[in-house]
């Protein structure tokens, strides 16, 4: 919290700063800027930038669409704990969240044995049959008393 606070107000300083340095040095800072994006020094006005500086635009187009893709796909795929980058690849709370072996409950922070591996598989089907008999219980319920009325 301490470094946000520290960066909140370094940012609008170091800002601020660099406004100043351009504003003291204008005629040099503005000449650099205008030869490098090719408006100066071409035969007919913004000629240079268009043929230079300019084309490049749709370029950094497509460089800003690539990273965002990257982005959103890394995104996607990390661990839903905050500040966590590694891959999350094992669902928790019923595949609402991807976690890695580190902040998934049941790993406690530790990559899953094959004896981890068993016992959670024991569970999941200990739970399905659960669910199975449930349902199975109301469907004969609901059959029992369909014919009771028949």
């Amino acid at each position: 919290m301490r470094w946000r606070v520290i960066a909140a107000c370094a940012l609008p300083l170091a800002v601020a700063i660099l406004i100043a340095l351009w504003v003291v040095n204008a005629h040099v800072a503005n000449h650099w800027l205008a030869v490098h994006t090719g408006t100066v020094n071409e035969p007919g006005p913004y000629y240079g930038f268009w043929s230079g500086f300019g084309s490049d635009l749709a370029e950094f187009a497509i460089i800003g669409t690539i990273a965002t893709g990257v982005y959103q796909l890394v995104k996607k795929y990390n661990c839903h704990q905050p500040g966590c980058w590694r891959v999350g690849n094992h669902p928790a709370a019923g595949g609402q969240f991807m976690l890695c072996y580190r902040h998934h409950p049941d790993y406690e922070g530790r990559r899953p044995t094959s004896e981890t591996i068993a016992r959670l598989h024991r569970e999941h089907v200990a739970r399905q049959m659960a669910i199975h008999q449930k349902l199975l219980e109301v469907h004969q319920r609901v059959s029992s008393l369909g014919s009771e009325e028949k």
